[in-house]
């Protein structure tokens, strides 16, 4: 073991027991609040119920899912961020909260840093879908109608910096169509505004987009990622339906406040993992195209983070995406 992870190791042990002490009962010992940055009935929203009693049963509370939708996700990821490092305060977040809204905005309350990785727990495509009115049937209808009239086309979307938005903002920038983008405090909203023809195209998650797609109230187009994806059948990949270089997958994870102690923080990981397994839960979510994806370890999952930044702040640059 090198110096500097005895080191660590060591004050890791040495506060263990002085978290517990103070608390006065091994954690958890009363219910525990999941933050999700979205109003409920999106996606984030879908992922957090479809899990949360598991995650209770796993960790033997009461998990209790508290939106706080606002500001592109980011009002939840600082709420969680300020919290107590006792791990009663959990965060499920997307790129959004920890690459794409620091990357925007710089003025934010918190970073990254402030929160402490726990693991990636779902992976899914996000589906570019159209009010059936349009009149649109497919991507180079699409690319032809938006040139055609720039800007006439509205696109909805979850919120600046949601993975919608810079999903909208890639496609713009690969194909040169021009949309104005209409934001929203959800994923359900703004689905809800394309199906009412207040805005006529989205690149919303598979959750908010196949129920209704299913039921005829959307047209999906394809999906966001370069080939067909098993979770979303019948629909294009992005290279089939003519966009080689286009490919976006969207993740949800699972937080923490930053300085957690780390047996919390385990425990958190080997819980969620749990109920990340249970085949009801796998079921559920396979129902609307996301796809349960776990990491090895926290460590792992914060590697993940650093890599996949990059992606998300290198496409707000290019893009030049900016909040509005």
């Amino acid at each position: 073991m090198k110096k500097r992870d005895f080191v660590l190791a060591a004050c890791v042990a040495a506060t263990a027991p002085l978290a517990l002490a103070q608390s006065g009962s091994p954690y958890p010992s009363r219910p525990i609040r999941l933050v999700v940055g979205f109003a409920p009935g999106g996606a984030a929203d879908l992922v957090a119920r479809a899990m949360s009693d598991a995650l209770g049963r796993a960790l033997g509370q009461p998990v209790l899912v508290d939106n706080k939708p606002g500001n592109g996700s980011s009002i939840a990821a600082d709420i969680v961020a300020k919290a107590p490092p006792d791990g009663y305060t959990l965060l499920i977040a997307s790129p959004s909260s920890i690459s794409v809204n620091p990357a925007l905005n710089p003025r934010l309350g918190y970073t990254a840093r402030d929160l402490a990785a726990v693991t990636k727990i779902t992976t899914s495509p996000l589906v570019l879908a159209v009010n059936p009115a349009t009149g649109i049937k497919s991507v180079p209808e699409l690319i032809a109608a938006a040139k055609k009239d720039p800007g006439k086309l509205n696109y909805s979307t979850s919120g600046n910096g949601s993975a919608p938005h810079l999903g909208a903002a890639l496609f713009s920038q690969v194909t040169g169509a021009e949309m104005t983008h209409v934001p929203y405090r959800g994923g359900s909203l703004a689905i809800q505004s394309v199906m009412a023809g207040d805005t006529q195209v989205t690149f919303g998650t598979s959750p908010s987009v196949l129920p209704q797609a299913s039921g005829g109230k959307l047209r999906a187009l394809a999906v966001s990622t370069r080939d067909r994806s098993p979770l979303v059948p019948g629909l294009p990949g992005m290279a089939e339906a003519g966009l080689p270089g286009y490919d976006i997958e969207f993740w949800y994870g699972m937080f923490l406040p930053a300085g957690t102690p780390a047996p919390i923080v385990r425990k958190v990981y080997e819980a969620t993992v749990a109920a990340m397994q249970q085949p009801q839960v796998k079921a559920t979510l396979a129902r609307d195209g996301t796809e349960v994806s776990v990491s090895e370890s926290p460590e792992k999952f914060d590697a993940f983070l650093a890599e996949d930044g990059k992606f998300w702040t290198q496409l707000v640059k290019s893009a030049n995406v900016k909040v509005e």
